[in-house]
């Protein structure tokens, strides 16, 4: 499915498959390495005149072991351990330890701090040996991601909603309508395009995204889904305060959750614009009936339409609109064809 919803049934499902596979006698042990007495009598045996499979049988040593003893003697007339192929670590496992804790304590440290630090230390390096060191070490440098900046109230209010609903049925959520407004513009950087191309040929037109100033102009679009689907969708033309949100909620909200057959008691969600919590907006909100559901300030990643945004940007951008009207159009069509969230199976 398109959109980035999970099923987790199946997903856990398919950890608990994965990790029962790799049971310790699922993968081959490595051979335990013969001692030098050994290889020297696979030696005296075969300057004997004994066979490989006689030889292996009498030591109790496969043949092709066996065989490759042989060989190794014959070509470098020696059975010692040869030298290991690949370069010793550069960084000691001291040093490793001392990189890993300090951008474990600081993520923001560069790979030039790093290699002073070990310098000062007495070892020196290459910031592409700072990689490769972290990388086995499971750290990978990533762009940090951006999200709202929150003061500890709000910390605390989003902690404290977590743990409110944290044991709601599935049900509950189901009985939800969420809504958001958006922007989106019509050359801006709704998503990533990745293309085959040779090289030298990046700038060729089939292999570019054409831009403009800011953006070559937008759209604001309000939109509503629950779990059955995808609600009205309208595009914002005017500057939105709160008389105008009431009359998008007026001629859309009820509608929407009609045609997505919405039990009783259905609930709605909006943030904290103050748009949304304006008392004329609450007013009217409680004088049509319709229970809201409590949200915390600064907390857009708890809403689930941002999925539903993502996903709806993405599909526009690939469709490449050459205007304002045919942005609209298109957003339009693309989310109507979004599905309805897939329920998760029972793992019993």
């Amino acid at each position: 499915m398109g959109v980035a919803y999970i099923n987790m049934a199946k997903y856990k499902r398919h950890l608990s498959t994965t990790s029962n596979s790799q049971t310790p006698n699922s993968t081959m042990a490595k051979s335990k390495e013969l001692s030098k007495d050994t290889r020297n009598k696979i030696v005296d045996l075969h300057q004997a005149g004994k066979t490989e499979s006689a030889i292996g049988k009498q030591l109790g040593v496969k043949k092709s072991t066996v065989g490759a003893i042989i060989r190794k003697w014959k070509t470098y007339k020696t059975t010692d351990n040869l030298p290991r192929s690949g370069a010793s670590r550069k960084i000691s496992p001291r040093g490793v330890k001392m990189i890993t804790g300090t951008v474990s304590k600081n993520p923001r440290t560069t790979r030039g701090d790093l290699v002073n630090d070990l310098q000062r230390a007495g070892t020196k390096v290459t910031k592409a040996t700072i990689s490769n060191t972290l990388r086995r070490q499971g750290l990978k440098s990533c762009s940090a991601r951006r999200v709202p900046l929150l003061k500890p109230v709000h910390v605390q209010a989003c902690l404290k909603f977590a743990r409110e609903h944290l044991d709601d049925p599935e049900e509950d959520w189901e009985n939800v309508i969420w809504s958001d407004e958006t922007k989106i513009e019509l050359f801006g950087k709704n998503s990533t395009c990745r293309v085959w191309r040779r090289k030298n040929a990046e700038l060729h037109p089939k292999n570019t995204i054409s831009t403009v100033k800011h953006g070559g102009g937008n759209i604001m679009l309000w939109g509503c889904f629950s779990a059955k689907g995808p609600g009205q969708l309208i595009r914002v033309k005017e500057r939105m305060n709160g008389a105008m949100y009431r009359e998008i909620l007026s001629k859309n909200l009820l509608p929407s959750a009609r045609a997505l057959k919405m039990k009783r008691g259905w609930v709605f969600q909006h943030d904290n614009d103050p748009k949304h919590t304006a008392r004329a907006t609450k007013e009217w909100l409680h004088k049509k009936h319709f229970k809201v559901l409590e949200w915390p300030s600064q907390s857009p990643d708890l809403n689930p339409i941002e999925n539903l945004w993502r996903e709806l940007k993405i599909r526009v951008a690939q469709r490449q609109p050459q205007n304002i009207t045919a942005l609209e159009e298109i957003c339009m069509e693309e989310w109507a064809k979004l599905p309805a969230i897939e329920k998760p199976q029972s793992s019993e």
